[in-house]
């Protein structure tokens, strides 16, 4: 399940090919410098220098700074789901594992050593990534998720649900948590993270199984390209 979610941030680029040692020293030295440095500062020269091989070495492997802090924080976030997945294995229950899943989700991005940094000094420059360019890492995180539920679904342990839809769900609240950590609601430990899964999360995974009038795409009318209105009382009935 977590090796299948993973594997496509195994190598730069969406390169199915297995990473090799080079791109893991790249990785590592452009993860150094912007802990050390902050975003703004870390160039491809640096890193070169940091990870000992030459600034054409690291073009060959990713487009420019940008492809590789994208691929830096897809690291960092396969990483942090082995450590989740390994926090909720463990436990039998879908409403057990969501709960210790957030909490341990919340507490451990609030210690990021990388993240922690960016937000407090240089947000402007990693909203996007989180953000309108956050999609690999939302894309990464539902799979993750989605493959816990279907196979609580498959086991009998959940009613049958749109796993992606709700994996989605929830990876998009942990960022908001994330990027905007004021909040009225008590979350302030683990187990005030816990009781607030228990009492509003398993309730709507639990409102997803059950909605009976799931969404469906909007109907366009050709003629105005705008939506087609629906009619309560069709012709004929």
């Amino acid at each position: 399940m977590l090796h299948e979610a993973i594997r496509e941030v195994d190598a730069p680029d969406g390169d199915p090919a297995v990473s090799d040692a080079t791109t893991e020293r790249i990785l590592a030295g452009a993860l150094g410098q912007l802990e050390d440095f902050g975003l703004r500062r870390m160039t491809m020269e640096d890193v070169a220098n940091r990870a000992g091989v030459s600034r054409v070495t690291i073009y060959r492997r990713f487009s420019g700074r940008d492809a590789l802090v994208e691929a830096v924080l897809l690291r960092e976030a396969s990483s942090f789901l082995a450590e989740l997945d390994a926090a909720v294995t463990r436990y039998e229950t879908i409403e057990d594992r969501l709960a210790e899943g957030f909490a341990f989700a919340l507490e451990l991005v609030r210690k990021h050593t990388l993240l922690g940094r960016l937000l407090s000094t240089e947000p402007e420059s990693l909203l996007p990534h989180l953000t309108v360019r956050a999609s690999p890492i939302i894309d990464l995180g539902r799979r993750f998720i989605a493959g816990h539920l279907s196979e609580a679904v498959d086991e009998g342990r959940l009613p049958p649900l749109d796993v992606e839809l709700a994996g989605e769900m929830l990876v998009r609240l942990v960022l908001s948590f994330l990027l905007a950590p004021d909040t009225v609601a008590s979350l302030a430990t683990p187990a005030e993270a816990r009781r607030f899964a228990r009492r509003y999360l398993a309730p709507a995974l639990t409102a997803v199984a059950h909605d009976p009038h799931p969404a469906s795409p909007v109907a366009h009318d050709p003629h105005t390209a705008g939506p087609v209105a629906h009619d309560p009382h069709p012709a004929g009935t």
